[in-house]
């Protein structure tokens, strides 16, 4: 007679299989062929072998954890169709260019808050290589759309920046190839939570690559890199000959949730010797708001040499909360000792609508 087996016993076996399967596959993944295979022998392998054996086309991912676990990225239909169900979009792999939105936001409750939580790297690997890359996080769910998906275990976060680093600058000089497989590789780069990240970032901010690259490599150090990224932007304001990489660099900072970014970027508008990036500056503060970021343009529309730096200072106003920057303008209109400036103080308040805006230019008319 078959002796019964205890549950007890089975229970550390069923929980070490559950975990196992758990790694194994995205867990919302749907319509797709799954495979399993491991990076033991090196991501680029397993990728490069996927690409070569899965014919004629497939989806090859893994996952990697996020910084912070307070993600969300995902595909939804409209705008409308986000408010609805935050945290229940779903990508059909295959149709990206049939009008779904891609959305990145921070800060939300679909992940996990405990820690854990990870980015789905997906590459649609085609006639033995790589046409594009993708990324989720792993609430988002996936419709492979019929197609083999290979999902590698076992990956090394800095393997993997390493592997996505040589797609970030493999296509540079190839624009649409860039757009499917160097620039999504560049933000992925940005979602891992692992120091690599910030080093592979800070040397694509190098003089040696192209205007742009640089530039979107400033954006994903000032939005997602924290303290360490910051630090790199405040050496490169320093440094940085490029006026069109510096101009860029204000939008970096004013990215950055460190504190000492905002004291950074008034230096900026107060002190960068191109008279273009301070009114950048000027316009990034503004969308900051606070009592320093206005401080420092109203430095500006009094102390600034350029007077283009003060039209600039002038729009700045415009993106201010209503209640702070309306009051402002009509300031700047009535006592400003320089008439062009006036004249583009009361050009941004017609364009207002708002009634103190109005009941100001119909008292000008009037007299």
């Amino acid at each position: 007679m078959t002796r019964p087996v205890r549950l007890a016993a089975l229970l550390p076996i069923l929980l070490i299989a559950a975990a196992a399967a758990a790694e194994a596959q995205p867990a919302r993944l749907v319509n797709a062929r799954l495979e399993r295979r491991s990076a033991a022998g090196g991501l680029e392998r397993a990728i490069r072998a996927a690409a070569e054996q899965v014919r004629p086309a497939a989806w090859v991912g893994y996952a990697v954890p996020v910084p912070d676990g307070r993600r969300h990225m995902c595909c939804y239909s409209s705008l409308d169709a986000l408010e609805k169900t935050p945290c229940a979009g779903r990508c059909r792999l295959e149709e990206e260019e049939r009008g779904s939105s891609f959305v990145n936001v921070g800060g939300n409750d679909c992940m996990p808050r405990s820690g854990g939580a990870s980015v789905l790297v997906l590459f649609r690997v085609a006639s033995g290589g790589v046409e594009r890359i993708r990324a989720f996080t792993e609430d988002c769910e996936l419709d492979a759309g019929g197609l083999p998906f290979v999902w590698i275990a076992d990956v090394e976060p800095a393997d993997s920046v390493a592997v996505l680093e040589r797609y970030v600058t493999e296509p540079e000089t190839q624009k649409k190839k860039w757009k499917r497989s160097g620039e999504p590789a560049l933000g992925v780069i940005a979602a891992h939570a692992h120091p690599s990240a910030d080093g592979a970032l800070e040397r694509f901010t190098s003089p040696a690559h192209p205007a742009e690259l640089r530039k979107q490599a400033a954006f994903w150090l000032g939005n997602a890199r924290g303290r360490r990224g910051f630090e790199v932007l405040r050496r490169l304001i320093g440094d940085e000959k490029d006026e069109e990489v510096r101009h860029h660099l204000t939008f970096a900072l004013s990215q950055s949730d460190v504190p000492e970014a905002l004291a950074t970027l008034i230096r900026m508008a107060r002190e960068d010797r191109s008279p273009e990036v301070r009114g950048q500056a000027l316009f990034w503060l503004a969308q900051k708001a606070g009592e320093k970021a206005t401080a420092a343009i109203d430095d500006a529309l009094e102390d600034d040499p350029d007077t283009e730096v003060k039209r600039r200072a002038v729009f700045a106003l415009t993106q201010l909360p209503r209640d702070e920057g309306i009051p402002h303008l009509i300031r700047v209109a009535k006592e400003h000792r320089n008439p062009e400036v006036r004249r583009q103080a009361i050009f941004w308040l017609g364009q207002s609508r708002d009634p103190r805006a109005f009941e100001f230019i119909r008292k000008i008319l009037e007299n």
